[in-house]
C-alpha cells in the first residue's frame, strides 16, 4: 500500500534517498553527493527528512509523487508523474500548449527532456538511481485537465468561452477540449513508445497515464437514465481508454461531438492502441445519472452538453457530512470490474483515493478511516473476483495545497500546522489506523460485505 503527493522536483531526491535507505538518511544523502545546504537553497524543506522518516514508521512501500516542471532542475532526473496539469512554458508560448499538433512531434526540448527524463546514462544521477525507477506516469488525470482548462476554465491554462464558463477572455468550450485531448493522447503514445524503444530494455520499467474515475449508476431504472449512465461512462472514461486499448473513440463520442471531435488517422490510431503497460486510476465517488437528452438540441454546444447527462452526488435522505464524499466502495469495486469485462482487465494501479475533510477538522478523522477502511476491503473484493489491480495509494500523505481549494481543505493523513514556522506535523487517527494496517496485514476484516452500501 502506498501514499501519494505533489512535490517540487528537488524534493524528489529526498524520495529516491527513501528507496535507498540503508543506514542514516544523512550518511545516505552525502554519498549521493547531496548536501543539504545545497537543498536548502534550491528551496526544499529540510522537513522532508522528517517526513521520511514517518513514512518508514508508518510502513510504506511505496510514494507516488509528480513534477514541477518551473522548478525543474536539469541536473536532476525526475521520476514521478511527468505532467500534473502544468507544462513547460516554452512550449506554450511557442506553440499554444496542447492546441497544437506541434506540441507533440515538433519541439527538439522533448526529445531534450526525454534523454534527461528517461535516464541517459552520463546524467546527474547515472546509472544507480535508474535502475530503481519501475513505473512512469505520463499525465495525471487527463481527462480533468482538459475539462478544467479548456471547458469551464478554472484551473490552468483558464480557457473557456461563454456560457460554459466565466471569466473567459479567451478559448472555445466548444471544440479546445476534444483538440486538446487528442494531442494529449498522441503525446502520451509518443513518450511511451519512445520509452518502450529506447529505455524500456535496460531499465525493466513502465509507462502508463492516469485518468479521473467516477463510477456512474444510474438514478433511476428508466431505459432513459441506464443508457445516459453508459453514455456517462463513454464521456468521462471512454473519452481516453477507448483509444488507448481500441485504437479510437466511443462511438457517442464521435456522433454527439460531430466534426469536434478530432479524428486520428490510421498511423495515429496504431501508435495510440496499446500504448500503455498500466492505467492509473484516481477515484473518489460514485454519481448518480440522470438522462439530459434536450442539451442536444442546443446549437452551441460543450462536452458537459455533448454528454447530454445531469449527475447527483448522493442517493437516499442522510446526506454525508459536509464537505465529504460518501463512503461507496461498491463504486471502486464497479469500476474496477468494467476495466475488466470492457477493456481486458489491463493492469491498474489507484493512484489516488482518499476522503475530504476541512481543513480546520480534528485529529480524530474517524470519517476518513471508515472511507480507507471501506474502499481498500472494495478493492480486496475486486482483486479475489479477478481484478488485474496492481497497486494502491492513498492521497495524501500530508495536508498539501490543493487544486481547487488550497488549503480550505484536508486529505493528509499527517495534519500540518500551517501557523507554526516549523510547519510541525501530527498524526491523525487515520495515520494510526493505516500504519496499523500495513504493518500488520490484517486483511480479513476488510471484506466489502461488512459495509452497508
Amino acid at each position: 500500500m502506498r501514499v501519494n503527493e505533489r512535490l517540487n522536483s528537488t524534493d524528489l531526491i529526498f524520495l529516491l534517498t527513501l528507496s535507498l535507505v540503508q543506514g542514516p538518511l544523512l550518511t545516505r544523502l552525502r554519498e549521493l553527493h547531496l548536501k543539504t545546504e545545497e537543498l536548502q537553497a534550491f528551496g526544499t524543506p529540510l522537513l522532508m527528512l522528517e517526513d521520511i522518516q514517518l513514512m518508514v514508521e508508518t510502513g510504506l512501500e511505496a510514494y507516488r509523487f509528480s513534477i514541477s516542471w518551473s522548478r525543474l532542475i536539469p541536473r536532476i532526473q525526475p521520476h514521478a508523474t511527468l505532467v500534473h496539469s502544468d507544462l513547460p512554458q516554452v512550449l506554450e508560448d511557442e506553440y499554444g500548449g496542447w492546441l497544437s499538433r506541434n506540441v507533440v512531434y515538433g519541439s527538439r526540448l522533448q526529445l531534450d527532456s526525454a534523454s534527461l527524463i528517461f535516464g541517459t546514462p552520463g546524467t546527474y544521477f547515472g546509472n544507480e538511481i535508474n535502475h530503481l525507477v519501475l513505473h512512469w506516469t505520463t499525465f495525471n488525470e487527463a481527462n480533468i485537465f482538459v475539462l478544467g482548462g479548456y471547458d469551464v476554465g478554472i484551473t490552468p491554462p483558464h480557457r473557456c468561452s461563454p456560457p460554459f464558463g466565466t471569466n473567459c477572455s479567451k478559448g472555445n468550450s466548444s471544440s479546445e477540449p476534444y483538440i486538446a485531448a487528442h494531442n494529449i493522447l498522441l503525446a502520451h503514445a509518443s513518450a511511451a513508445n519512445l520509452y518502450k524503444n529506447k529505455y524500456q530494455g535496460r531499465q525493466q520499467g513502465f509507462i502508463g497515464i492516469n485518468i479521473f474515475v467516477y463510477w456512474y449508476v444510474p438514478y433511476t431504472n428508466a431505459t432513459e437514465d441506464v443508457i445516459a449512465t453508459q453514455r456517462a461512462i463513454d464521456f468521462y472514461t471512454g473519452w481516453f481508454v477507448d483509444p488507448l486499448v481500441f485504437g479510437d473513440y466511443p462511438d457517442i463520442m464521435k456522433k454527439n461531438a460531430g466534426t469536434r471531435i478530432p479524428a486520428f488517422t490510421a498511423v495515429e490510431s496504431k501508435q495510440v492502441k496499446g500504448s500503455f503497460d498500466f492505467i492509473g486510476v484516481n477515484h473518489y465517488a460514485t454519481l448518480y445519472v440522470k438522462d439530459d437528452n434536450s442539451s442536444l438540441k442546443m446549437d452551441n454546444r460543450d462536452w458537459n452538453a455533448d454528454s447530454a447527462i445531469q449527475t447527483i452526488s448522493h442517493q437516499g435522505d442522510t446526506p454525508p457530512p459536509p464537505g465529504e464524499f460518501p463512503i461507496t466502495p461498491s463504486g471502486l469495486v464497479g469500476v474496477l470490474e468494467y476495466f475488466k469485462q470492457c477493456y481486458g482487465n489491463p493492469p491498474i494501479y489507484i493512484q489516488e483515493n482518499g476522503q475530504r475533510t476541512d481543513r480546520n477538522a480534528v485529529l480524530q478523522d474517524t470519517g476518513r478511516v471508515k472511507y480507507l477502511h471501506g474502499y481498500i476491503g472494495g478493492l480486496l473484493d475486486a482483486v479475489r473476483n479477478g481484478s488485474n489491480a496492481r497497486g494502491y495509494f492513498t492521497w495524501a500523505f500530508l495536508d498539501v495545497f490543493e487544486l481547487l481549494d488550497g488549503f480550505e481543505s484536508s486529505y493528509g493523513l499527517y495534519y500540518v500546522d500551517m501557523d507554526s514556522k516549523d510547519l510541525e506535523r501530527y498524526p491523525k487517527l487515520s495515520a494510526h489506523w493505516y500504519s496499523k494496517f500495513l504493518k500488520g496485514r490484517n486483511i480479513s476484516a476488510l471484506s466489502q460485505s461488512h459495509f452497508s452500501q
